[in-house]
């Protein structure tokens, strides 16, 4: 990687956007990410699948945008079942909480750094599939099983992984995200509670007193994964 320290951090909220690169319309990596995702998209080829991205890279400002319309009630939060939540009945706590269940606080998510992607198979969905990124799309029965049973053991002997391949009670799983690990660790460097705060304490940001009361906690249970 070459950006400056400085470019760096910047990077790793979505505050810099640098050393991104396009793959395809609407959707950029990180340009060290671009080979490898198109050499595992023609691993993927030889066996059938058309692996695809949902989404790659997001700014601080586009997540900063989902984190408030979920907090504001414009936007549905989902609970494990795939219920809505009624986040009016909930304390502004509980409500922060059963956004990062599925959500990632701005300056938290692995997909301001480019390197981090969701996927899916292309060619399994029917037509006028509408793409959910849910679980059961992804286990046995579902639209793209034959996809992560061959990414379950294409993974391990290349530098993609699942960040959130278990549920360890806080993030819920996400088979669908994959990351690139060399690049990523290097922005995983950069986070830190104080810097997260810094960043939090100057946006925009609803939940805002909660969200910086909890900062050592949020950064222990979701970032910290």
């Amino acid at each position: 990687m070459t950006e400056t320290a400085s470019t760096l951090e910047r990077a790793a909220m979505g505050q810099d956007e640098s050393a991104l690169a396009p793959l395809s319309e609407g959707v950029y990596l990180h340009g060290d990410v671009i080979e490898p995702y198109r050499a595992l998209v023609r691993a993927a080829q030889a066996q059938g699948f058309e692996l695809s991205i949902a989404s790659g890279y997001r700014s601080f400002a586009r997540q900063l945008a989902i984190f408030n319309a979920k907090a504001r009630g414009e936007r549905a939060v989902l609970n494990d079942a795939g219920d809505t939540v009624a986040m009016d009945t909930l304390s502004d706590l509980d409500k922060l909480w059963a956004i990062l269940r599925f959500s990632a606080l701005p300056g938290t998510s692995r997909h301001h750094w480019g390197t981090d992607m969701d996927v899916f198979d292309r060619a399994a969905m029917p037509a006028e599939y509408q793409l959910q990124l849910t679980p059961a799309e992804c286990c046995r029965g579902g639209v793209f099983a034959k996809l992560h049973e061959w990414l379950d053991d294409y993974l391990p002997g290349s530098l993609f992984f699942r960040p959130y391949r278990v549920d360890a009670g806080a993030v819920a799983p996400e088979p669908w995200h994959l990351s690139y690990a060399p690049t990523a660790l290097e922005f995983s460097k950069q986070l830190s509670p104080e810097r997260l705060a810094r960043v939090l304490a100057a946006a925009d940001i609803e939940l805002k007193d909660v969200v910086l009361e909890n900062i050592p906690t949020i950064y222990q249970r979701y970032v910290c994964v």
